[in-house]
């Protein structure tokens, strides 16, 4: 079943690709913001790849890591099938609901299938050094072992960057008609890389169990929200805010569902003092 999770995640990979260079060919209309969005997307391939090394390997953060780009990628694909005008092509829906299909096959048998779940529990090797001199060896933990939803908020929670910086990029073809907003797209690409550090800050505490981490990265995401929501619907209307908001709603969804599993976990797992 792992083997053929391997080839069903390079499925999926293709698949990305096609269905994005499928809705681009036709779409009516070939701007700045479907070339930034369809760029983006694209790159999700790469995403999988890295799922794939990473299920190769029995990496355990393989589930947290397929879960984020399972949903990321739909509403990815999903935002780009509806034109903003008329009805979607036949051929982008069909891709879509493949797809979707992928992502659902995927999540499930990463996170339901035994025999995917014996195989996912391996430690990154690292080098160490012995009484026979300098190893590289799988490297267990010494703190309390981490939960898969703790390990799903880090990782969504680190899509938060670039889905901030996506709408922030796509913003800029608007300051030729709009120059007076060119200090809010400043603060719009400052916010989006001051976020990618206070994730980093909040998940590093996380990861050690500290009580007070949760409650940091709520704060964290509450702001990310109220930042980038108004700024999409202000420079790109509200099509942009559906387009670039509802993954970032996603995401955050996503992340305060996995702290509020954390929380439930008993207390030397859930969190320490």
């Amino acid at each position: 079943m792992v083997h053929a999770l391997r080839w069903l995640l390079v499925a999926t990979a293709a698949a990305t690709a096609g269905v994005e260079l499928l809705n681009y060919w036709y779409a009516p209309e070939h701007g700045f913001g479907l070339a930034v969005r369809t760029g983006w997307a694209l790159l999700r391939t790469v995403g999988w790849l890295i799922l794939i090394w990473h299920v190769r390997r029995g990496r355990a953060a393989a589930r947290p890591i397929g879960l984020i780009l399972a949903v990321t990628t739909v509403f990815a694909v999903g935002r780009l099938v509806v034109p903003r005008t008329g009805t979607p092509p036949a051929p982008g829906v069909i891709g879509f609901a493949v797809l979707t299909a992928l992502c659902l096959t995927v999540v499930v048998l990463l996170y339901r299938h035994p025999a995917v779940q014996g195989h996912l529990v391996r430690h990154p090797k690292k080098i160490v050094l012995t009484r026979e001199g300098i190893e590289v060896r799988e490297a267990v933990p010494k703190r309390p072992p981490l939960t898969a939803w703790a390990i799903t908020a880090r990782v969504a929670a680190f899509t938060y960057s670039p889905l901030m910086l996506v709408p922030a990029l796509i913003s800029v073809a608007e300051l030729g008609r709009r120059p007076e907003w060119i200090l809010a797209v400043v603060f719009w690409f400052a916010a989006g890389f001051a976020t990618s550090y206070a994730v980093m800050l909040s998940t590093f505490f996380l990861l050690r169990h500290k009580r007070w981490a949760p409650t940091l990265l709520l704060w964290v995401t509450v702001g990310v929200l109220v930042v980038d929501l108004p700024l999409c619907y202000l420079l790109l209307g509200t099509d942009g805010l559906i387009r670039d908001g509802a993954p970032l709603v996603a995401a955050a969804v996503l992340v305060c569902y996995s702290l509020w599993r954390v929380a439930r976990m008993p207390a030397p797992v859930a969190a320490a003092a």
